[in-house]
């Protein structure tokens, strides 16, 4: 359920606190993120519950990196799944324990192996099978034996963007099935420096139901065992996350539920005393943020009405990238039957937020709903754009916000390249 609701007057709201009073309380002006901490850590509470403490909720960190959002969810007993040295200090600064940490990535660099070597992680997610000998090639450097998980790619199709499509087989993700029995060979050959702990896989995002989640699930249950059958010793089993979340068009399943069925078919499959891990991003902060931005003027020209705001796709950049649709709406009332193309001052065709019903007139302030993913995450400074600011609301007020670094940043950073 998202954090966005009206009050009585029809004032646009988050976590119980009127966005308008939420820009006042911290000080700062748009762009401006605003996320509801309090919803944040319930549903991460939510899913470590349904899940059990014997398992791991491995929140992937790259869909909201603030400190302020990671902390709640560890407190919640959330452990990380990352992609980068940088989001590994984060989610230990932020208290998360090795031992509840896997990292993933395509392309990670010797000084990141080595950090996660070094700390024991749960695992380091091998992307392919020329990753397992610079994996072995650290951990004897270091003079320790690295844990890793195997990737598995299983060749699925889903009903997603291509962008975020990940468990097809011309994708860059995982180990083929057919390459696998390379993978078990080398790690059974070089043992000293290297144990497979796991089985894993991602199958991509944005899955509303569990059933793709589930047949991707069945291919690292059939390799689990096959692993095993040859005397291979595993501690748990990955399924990835990919948890969609509803921007508008239609309900998603609730974590919980992806978590529960989960559990049933690794029971059902023989390895139920396997550790599971999940990896959800988007399901446990999405509906939970969302993006303030100003109305700058109007532009009427024939039949077309366009609607100009201070916030970019250098800030939000998933309907330019993705095509993905976030719901716009006044923060002062709520949405009419006249429809307005809502476009940002990026010099970009592509930055463009869609057409939304808004007032005969719209002015003042507007939210952008369900933001909390992947949106300050993935922005930038394109055009000479200050990154925007961010608000943190819990109890009903603003508890800590963090300032745009404004445009004067920007400049002095670009006149000393």
């Amino acid at each position: 359920m998202s954090s966005f609701h009206r009050d009585a007057a029809g004032r646009a709201c988050f976590g119980g606190l009127p966005l308008e009073d939420a820009l006042k309380q911290a000080g700062v002006s748009t762009p401006a993120y605003v996320y509801d901490l309090d919803a944040i850590e319930a549903g991460a509470r939510e899913l470590v519950g349904a899940l059990g403490e014997k398992h791991v909720v491995a929140y992937a960190i790259k869909a909201n990196s603030a400190a302020s959002v990671v902390k709640r969810i560890a407190k919640a007993g959330a452990g990380a799944d990352l992609v980068s040295g940088g989001e590994l200090e984060v989610a230990l600064g932020c208290g998360m324990l090795p031992e509840r940490i896997v990292m993933s990535g395509v392309a990670k660099s010797d000084r990141e192996l080595d950090r996660a070597i070094s700390l024991n992680l749960l695992a380091i997610q091998a992307e392919s099978v020329e990753e397992l000998p610079r994996i072995a090639a650290r951990a004897k450097a270091l003079g320790k034996r690295a844990r890793a998980s195997l990737r598995v790619n299983p060749g699925i199709e889903i009903d997603s963007h291509a962008h975020i499509a990940t468990g097809h087989d011309e994708a860059k993700f995982g180990i083929l099935e057919s390459d696998l029995p390379r993978a078990f060979d080398f790690a059974r050959n070089n043992a000293e420096h290297l144990t497979v702990s796991g089985i894993s896989t991602h199958v991509g995002s944005m899955l509303k139901q569990p059933e793709p989640y589930l047949e991707s699930a069945r291919t690292v249950c059939n390799v689990a065992k096959a692993f095993r059958a040859q005397g291979g010793e595993l501690e748990f089993i990955d399924f990835g996350g990919g948890f969609g979340i509803d921007y508008g068009g239609g309900a998603a399943e609730p974590p919980a539920n992806f978590a529960r069925r989960a559990l049933a078919l690794a029971a059902a499959e023989g390895l139920g005393d396997l550790k599971l891990v999940i990896e959800p991003g988007r399901a446990l902060v999405g509906p939970h943020g969302a993006l303030l931005t100003s109305v700058i003027q109007l532009k009427e020209s024939g039949e077309r009405r366009w609607v100009m705001v201070d916030a970019g796709m250098n800030d939000l950049i998933r309907p330019a990238l993705y095509a993905a649709k976030h719901r716009v709406e006044s923060c002062a009332a709520p949405p009419s039957d006249k429809a307005w193309r809502v476009v940002g001052p990026v010099c970009e065709s592509s930055d463009d937020f869609g057409e939304h019903p808004l007032s005969d007139s719209p002015s003042g302030l507007l939210v952008m709903r369900d933001a909390g993913a992947y949106g300050f995450a993935m922005a930038s400074e394109y055009n000479g754009r200050a990154l925007p600011a961010e608000i943190f609301i819990s109890g009903g007020k603003v508890v800590h916000h963090k300032p745009s670094p404004g445009v004067d940043a920007w400049v002095k950073s670009r006149l000393e390249a």
